[in-house]
């Protein structure tokens, strides 16, 4: 949906222009088509479209016309102008009198009533008195009446709120005058945002409301994921996600302030873009002085504020305030509340409002707001405005002490996004603040600000500000620094590093921090600086140091009662030692570490033994009982504030993949959705699952969606998604390039010098080979040996890269039931690769996924039963397809089902078990398309006499031809008449 300008002086919202597909209104088209079917039958209504100016009301109407014509319905429009005291009378009906006139279909209806043509001469030459008024009303209704029985007719009138009286009168007589009892529609839109409480339009519309034959449609503004659509289809080019959702949040649904925030995104202002405030502001200008001034004041609180505030900081005596507060309401720019508040109505109107004040207007404001708000009391609810208004003004000492009062509120309440932004307004106002004048005591100095605010970007999904910020606090260490300080700062570096796949850097700074502080006497900022050093050694490789490290950093831990560095380390010792979390040891100190880390408080430390724990489930393919764990998990992060940070970004993904892969594929579109409201600055690859399955229903933009997680810095599981979405798109489009291709690149992004081969590479190996395969048997059907070697070479190489990494696993183990199903694929299409379909191959992939991937077991079984018809056991065969259909059915898998039809009607397999009654697998529609079918008619004569289309019977026939394992529709109609499924046609003798 796309906006363009209007000349300011008459008002207008620009009007949308259609380059792009309508979005976020589908319920509204449907209902709209439905009432023009109505109307061509002869039984239409009228519509009244409300809506805010730019929540695309023009738009809607153009879609719905072009339907309207596509459907063989006239469609003529007129406008209203605002053209302020000076409107002329029927201008809308002048300009559809004229679209009328224009087509000669319709000049016998205009002879027939030659008192309409006074409109067509200087548009207002109707008669004054009231016999002529009425003569011209009649003549439009008959006009219209017997125009309608040329053709079906939809009248348009667009921007009621600015017709004239004379178009409002004549609007109400026809409308009361059953002219739509004929094949005419008439849709109506105006602008809900400018009916103030005295406009004209108000009358009408309560009384045509209450008119049988009138409907009104409010069309309200847009979903934020509706807006997303219609901003990326706006922008040729990729879009930031952040650039996103910062139009969605500003737009608030409404598609032309959405355009306007997407067109002004090169600016550097930030603001609101100029055409849009000019919009804004003309209903600001049209108030009196004194609304203005109060509105003004209000801008400056913020999009809402309380009366009694209000009140203090505009000071005006209760009756002027009131008055202008009714003219702000009135003309809707303002909205009350109940709970004695004030909203504008728009954010975007308030920061225009806010733009138009004069710097020292604007210091002065916020001064006066933030002395109000502090004779209040140093509450911590408030104290993020009063941060916000002491900033404004330039008293920056209480500026920078209100933001550490802020900062402090957001922690205890769990929102660590806020509370990284005041922290970094307070590290932004310390060096303007004298040292004299900076908060005292409690060990707050610019090093410890900088490492919490670090510590709550990384809560809050910010892993590169992180990352950014502890690199800061480094930086201003000085010399004498104290050495537990700064070893804190490098441990925190570390697992800042550690987050964002930095794993030698994080080493580095990890073996720094534990040599700064000595091991005796035993401290906590040791023991913390040993747990993060276990993480850093193993993920570089160095496991020996891992577990040496770990085991005596427990024992220390458990000696000073440090109960959340505690269970941080049994987790670390229940992931790497012995069988790791699939083992009973490992689960034992998973249990145990989740209870310390929630005796202790220590969220984050919590949610990493309840990911594990659900891991450990995942990886023995026990994969129902990772949903309690997972469940279990994400609301203990919802409560704590951190559905942002690492570990509940990671149980999103898993539980969206468990979902996927027990084949709840509608529930895991529903929980991706739902994931989608709580957006996070990382962890785009949470719902990467999601892409799994629309790629598997036939949606190739997934591979698109897929490619835009490579964009921007590097991160370890967007990639891992996107090679697997892209390497199995390039396989189901049969290109086994690009599928090597997409295999090989990101298995070398995900390796580092610890896991040269990461555990994905045996999914993706046996994915790439799929293709392989399939390019190697083609060729071999051709008979071009030289290609065929090419390919199994490849193959080989491929399948024996997956042996090796499901045999030692990432860190020298071998895989669970997951990676071993991948592998027996593997193994599988190498074979049918280098020497054709093998159903003993086959049947042992079978039997590997059924652990529980319900998808990727049907798959198997479809390359099984092409094995096995291979074999000559069409028995067995047919019994596999059957199985592989019923479950592409159940998934809603388009792509699998057609492959399964295919070789049913390659191989001419029975549809059906042997001796059952076959009738049942036709549906009875099927099964009088097959009876006419018996009688030689054709799809267009088949549809005829069926009363369908011969689209829709075609895809009948093709249904048939699949489930009798025909070729041909003589050769159904055989299978049909052996089978018994038709019986010839009774003939009568004479």
């Amino acid at each position: 949906m796309s906006l363009s300008r209007a000349p300011r002086r008459v008002g207008r919202v620009p009007r949308i222009s259609f380059i792009t597909p309508v979005v976020g209104r589908e319920a509204e088209l449907d209902r709209l088509s439905g009432l023009l079917e109505r109307a061509r039958g002869g039984e239409a209504r009228a519509v009244l479209l409300a809506g805010d100016a730019g929540v695309g009301k023009t738009r809607l109407l153009d879609e719905i016309s072009g339907r309207a014509r596509d459907d063989g319905m006239t469609v003529v429009t007129g406008h209203c102008v605002d053209l302020g005291d000076v409107g002329l009378p029927y201008l809308p009906f002048t300009e559809i009198l004229g679209v009328l006139a224009a087509d000669e279909r319709f000049a016998g209806a205009l002879a027939a009533h030659p008192v309409v043509e006074r409109l067509l001469g200087a548009g207002s030459g109707s008669a004054r008195d009231v016999d002529g008024r009425l003569r011209l009303f009649e003549g439009m209704a008959g006009l219209l009446a017997e125009a309608a029985e040329v053709a079906p007719l939809l009248l348009v009138l667009e921007d009621l709120h600015w017709a004239d009286q004379s178009s409002r009168d004549l609007l109400r007589f026809l409308l009361g005058r059953g002219v739509l009892r004929r094949r005419l529609a008439v849709f109506a839109s105006y602008r809900a945002d400018d009916l103030h409480r005295r406009h004209p339009l108000r009358p009408l519309l309560a009384e045509l409301i209450r008119l049988p034959v009138v409907e009104r449609l409010e069309l309200r503004p847009l979903a934020d994921s509706d807006v997303d659509r219609l901003v990326r289809a706006l922008e040729p080019g990729p879009l930031p996600d952040a650039t996103v959702r910062r139009i969605v949040e500003r737009a608030e649904g409404n598609a032309f302030y959405a355009e306007e925030l997407l067109a002004a995104t090169d600016t550097e202002s930030g603001g609101v873009p100029s055409g849009l405030a000019d919009v804004l502001l003309i209903r600001f200008e049209q108030l009196p002085e004194t609304a203005q001034q109060v509105l003004r004041t209000a801008a400056v609180a913020g999009r809402r504020v309380e009366h009694d505030l209000l009140r203090e900081a505009v000071g005006l005596p209760e009756a002027e305030l009131e008055s202008a507060l009714r003219e702000a309401v009135g003309r809707q720019v303002l909205t009350a509340g109940g709970d004695d508040t004030y909203s504008f109505r728009h954010a975007l109107a308030r920061e225009a409002v806010y733009a138009d004040l004069l710097p020292g207007e604007r210091a002065r404001l916020h001064g006066a707001f933030a002395r109000l708000l502090a004779g209040r009391g140093h509450l911590a609810e408030s104290a993020a405005e009063r941060a916000h208004h002491y900033r404004e003004s330039h008293d920056l000492a209480e500026a920078l002490a209100a933001s550490l009062e802020a900062a402090d509120h957001a922690q205890r309440v769990g929102a660590p996004a806020e509370e990284q932004r005041h922290l970094e307004a307070a590290l932004d106002l310390w060096p303007a603040v004298g040292p004299e004048a900076r908060p005292s005591g409690g060990g707050v100095d610019r090093v410890t600000l900088t490492l919490r605010a670090s510590a709550a970007a990384a809560h809050a999904g910010h892993l590169h500000r992180a990352v950014t910020l502890a690199r800061s606090a480094l930086a201003e260490l000085g010399q004498d620094a104290d050495s537990e300080l700064a070893a804190r700062v490098r441990y925190t570096l570390a697992g800042s590093l550690l987050s964002v796949d930095s794993l030698a850097a994080a080493f580095v700074y990890s073996s720094e921090a534990l040599a700064m502080i000595p091991e005796d006497p035993p401290s906590r900022t040791w023991v913390w600086a040993a747990a993060t050093h276990v993480l850093a050694a193993r993920h570089v490789g160095e496991n020996e140091t891992a577990l040496r490290v770990a085991r005596r950093a427990l024992g220390v831990a458990e000696q000073l009662r440090v109960t959340d560095a505690q269970a941080d380390l049994l987790i670390s010792l229940a992931v790497f030692d012995g069988a790791g979390r699939r083992g009973a040891e490992g689960r034992e100190r998973l249990f145990k570490a989740r209870d310390l880390a929630r005796s202790s408080g220590n969220a984050p430390v919590e949610l990493r033994a309840l990911f594990n724990l659900a891991m450990g489930c995942y990886e023995s393919g026990a994969l129902a009982e990772c949903v309690p764990w997972l469940t279990e998990g994400l609301e203990r992060a919802r409560q704590a504030g951190l559905l942002s940070s690492t570990y509940p970004l990671e149980m999103r993904y898993l539980r969206l993949l468990v979902l996927h892969v027990l084949g709840r594929w509608d529930e895991c579109l529903r929980a991706a959705a739902s994931d989608a409201e709580v957006p996070s600055a990382a962890g785009g690859y949470t719902f990467g699952p999601a892409l799994y399955v629309a790629l598997a229903r036939g949606d190739l933009t997934a591979a698109d969606r897929a490619r835009a997680l490579l964009e921007g810095p590097f991160d370890w599981m967007a990639t891992l998604v996107a090679g697997i979405v892209l390497t199995d798109a390039a396989a189901l489009r049969g290109d086994p390039e690009d599928a090597v291709r997409w295999m090989r690149s990101t298995v070398t992004a995900l390796a580092d010098e610890a896991v040269p081969r990461p555990g994905v590479t045996v999914r993706l190996a046996a994915l790439a080979l799929a293709a392989v395969a399939d390019a190697a048997v083609a060729l071999r059907l051709s008979g071009d040996e030289a290609g065929v070697r090419r390919w199994t070479d490849t193959a080989t190489e491929l399948v024996e890269l997956a042996r090796a990494v499901a045999a030692h696993g990432e860190y020298g183990t071998p895989q669970g039931p997951e990676g071993q199903a991948w592998l027996a694929r593997a193994e599988a299409e190498w074979v049918r690769a280098t020497k054709g379909p093998d159903a003993a191959a086959w049947s042992q992939a079978v039997t590997a996924f059924g652990y529980g991937d319900v998808y990727e077991l049907a798959r198997c079984r479809l390359r099984y039963a092409e094995a096995l018809v291979v074999a000559g056991r069409r028995e067995e065969a047919a019994a596999e397809a059957r199985a592989v259909r019923e479950c592409a059915d159940d998934l809603g898998a388009a792509p699998l089902r057609e492959q399964v039809d295919a070789l049913v009607r390659r191989s001419r397999l029975s549809d059906t078990r042997g001796g059952e009654d076959r009738t049942g697998m036709l549906t009875s529609r099927e099964q009088d398309v097959l009876r006419l079918l018996a009688l030689g008619r054709s799809n267009r004569q088949i549809g005829e006499e069926l009363f369908i289309s011969g689209k829709t019977a075609s895809v009948h026939v093709s249904n048939i031809l699949a489930k009798l394992g025909a070729s041909s529709r003589g050769e159904a109609v055989a299978v049909a008449y052996r089978e018994g499924l038709i019986t010839p046609e009774p003939t009568t003798s004479g």
